[in-house]
């Protein structure tokens, strides 16, 4: 009877060490699945930075630009001031 009862327990125990083993894989690859969604969030998220950089940066040199612009724009300006004033005193 003993003998039965140990190969009970020994049978037992496999059965659970089994479930236990397939509950482990289980919940990797639910962790592993998880893990594959983040990454692919995080990839997400740093090409929408990448992108962002990117038109921030062309925002920059379009600023640049428009004020080189301002600048000429004035300067022209300031040299038609003096011809109408040079006009004037003809």
């Amino acid at each position: 009877a003993g003998r039965a009862a140990g190969k009970m327990a020994a049978g037992g125990a496999a059965e659970a060490q089994a479930r236990f083993g397939h509950s482990v894989k289980g919940l990797l690859t639910e962790k592993v699945t998880s893990c594959g969604t983040d990454v692919i969030a995080l990839t997400k998220q740093v090409l929408k930075g990448s992108r962002s950089a990117e038109l921030l940066g062309q925002a920059a040199r379009n600023m640049v630009l428009q004020e080189d612009a301002i600048l000429h724009s004035e300067d022209s300006l300031r040299k038609m001031a003096i011809i109408t004033t040079h006009l004037q005193y003809q």
